[in-house]
């Protein structure tokens, strides 16, 4: 790749950095920039990787009250059904899922993990979900089996929690492809502890899942704009939620999730975010 985005000028690396966090694709960044592709990519590389180490320090010893986890589909490479031979069940080609930790207060996301849709990498998760906290916490997910160990090893008896099982009907003929089947109902239920039935919800981070589907263009369904290798896709991920977290004001909230959260006094502009980069190479 190109050395170009070593020698970019700060005020062109942040319109890059503006162009992708608002769901632009690369190629359309390159374009809209006047920069090669070989650029934008290693730009995007570099600063997700800043982005990732930052909030892997800063998004600590959090006082959160309600947590709510829940996981997206993506895939890299190809989709499973298109993956060659050689490299099916290798992690990196095919489904590709983010699981995700939004705290139902502050909308901060605290912690996100990309890995396959299992108890292991739900256990992984939730135990750095865990080492974030500094109190107890009521915590909702959905109704998939692969939480329940997760939760109990990230935090045994200290946790209120509840799952959110949604019941669906039969979706039409012409909807099955493109729509989920309509839902018609949900069971909430208590698992540990004494979780307030109130706040059994998903609501937050489901909405927070569509964000980054509509904040990232590699996450556009139907479209050949997907990652073809894990490292961009993770990348891509960690500058989203790095924009999300303390750049990006909430409309609800009126500040930025991290202030919200007491992790930052002040939103963050997109050329502090690029600043990133220089901490990293000190």
């Amino acid at each position: 790749m190109s050395n170009m985005a070593n020698v970019l000028k700060p005020e062109k690396r942040a319109a890059i950095v503006a162009a992708l966090v608002e769901g632009n694709s690369i190629r359309a960044t390159a374009r809209m920039i006047g920069v090669s592709k070989d650029t934008v990519m290693k730009l995007a590389g570099d600063l997700g990787s800043a982005c990732a180490a930052y909030q892997y320090d800063a998004l600590r010893n959090l006082s959160c009250k309600r947590i709510q986890v829940d996981e997206i589909w993506s895939f890299v490479y190809a989709k499973a059904k298109n993956v060659p031979q050689e490299r099916v069940g290798q992690f990196g080609f095919g489904d590709v899922w983010t699981f995700t930790a939004i705290d139902a207060d502050s909308k901060l996301c605290l912690s996100w993990s990309i890995g396959a849709r299992d108890t292991e990498t739900a256990t992984e998760f939730m135990q750095d979900v865990a080492a974030r906290l500094s109190n107890r916490v009521q915590i909702t997910t959905d109704g998939h089996r692969m939480y329940l160990q997760a939760v109990e090893d990230a935090l045994g008896a200290n946790v209120d929690y509840a799952q959110i099982v949604k019941i669906y009907g039969t979706a039409q003929e012409a909807e099955k492809r493109y729509s989920p089947a309509e839902c018609i109902g949900c069971e909430r239920n208590p698992v540990q502890g004494n979780p307030d039935p109130r706040h059994v919800s998903t609501s937050y981070v489901e909405r927070a899942n569509l964000t980054m589907r509509m904040g990232m263009r590699r996450f556009t369904r139907l479209t050949n704009a997907f990652s073809k290798k894990l490292a961009n896709h993770a990348a891509a991920v960690a500058l989203h939620f790095m924009h999300y977290n303390f750049c990006r004001i909430h409309q609800t909230l009126r500040i930025t999730p991290a202030m919200a959260a007491g992790v930052a006094k002040s939103p963050w502009t997109v050329e502090d975010l690029v600043g990133l980069l220089s901490r990293k190479s000190n």
